[in-house]
């Protein structure tokens, strides 16, 4: 069994094959037969994907029914304080329901590799960084939990899947497991 680890940066998408656009792919990085990414990350989040050969584990990775744990650092436009993250805590109402409860701190800026386009600055606007933790995968998930709550995520960054992290893996970069 292969299980690799990407770190895959801004601007990639989640597949091998190239849709004739001039986008970068894991093809572009990967170069391990036979893997497939186990969930995906889209194109403008960055961070951890796990890529493997074992469809069984690919399942149990990617299917929410088994509800594994995935860590974000997310930069988020504005300022909260702890009870404007109460509500990631106890689940927020999107479109398609109402989440899991996620777990959500405030965190000092993690030292990131430079992001490239950067994040855009503006001087009136504060920023900050939040640690989020889920247990399901709705589409772009993440993004709409923290707009909901007014807080627009400005720098997505997956750092953890269950027992699996980036710690040590370079932007681009990928290691066997």
């Amino acid at each position: 069994m292969t299980l690799i680890l990407f770190n895959k940066p801004f601007g990639v998408i989640c597949q091998f094959s190239s849709d004739g656009s001039p986008r970068l792919t894991l093809a572009d990085f990967v170069k391990a037969p036979g893997v497939y990414p186990a969930g995906r990350l889209d194109q403008d989040s960055e961070g951890l994907l796990l890529l493997t050969d074992d469809g069984r584990l690919q399942a149990r990775i990617a299917d929410p029914r088994f509800k594994m744990a995935k860590t974000y650092l997310v930069q988020v436009e504005g300022d909260p304080d702890e009870a404007a993250l109460e509500p990631l805590r106890r689940g927020v109402k999107l479109k398609d329901g109402i989440t899991l409860p996620a777990e959500a701190r405030r965190i000092d800026t993690p030292a990131l590799w430079e992001r490239n386009p950067p994040v855009r600055f503006r001087k009136t606007v504060p920023d900050c960084w939040i640690e989020l933790t889920i247990r399901e995968g709705k589409n772009r998930q993440v993004r709409r939990m923290t707009a909901a709550i007014g807080l627009p995520t400005l720098r997505l960054v997956r750092w953890r899947i269950g027992e699996w992290s980036l710690d040590g893996v370079p932007q681009g970069e990928w290691r066997e497991a």
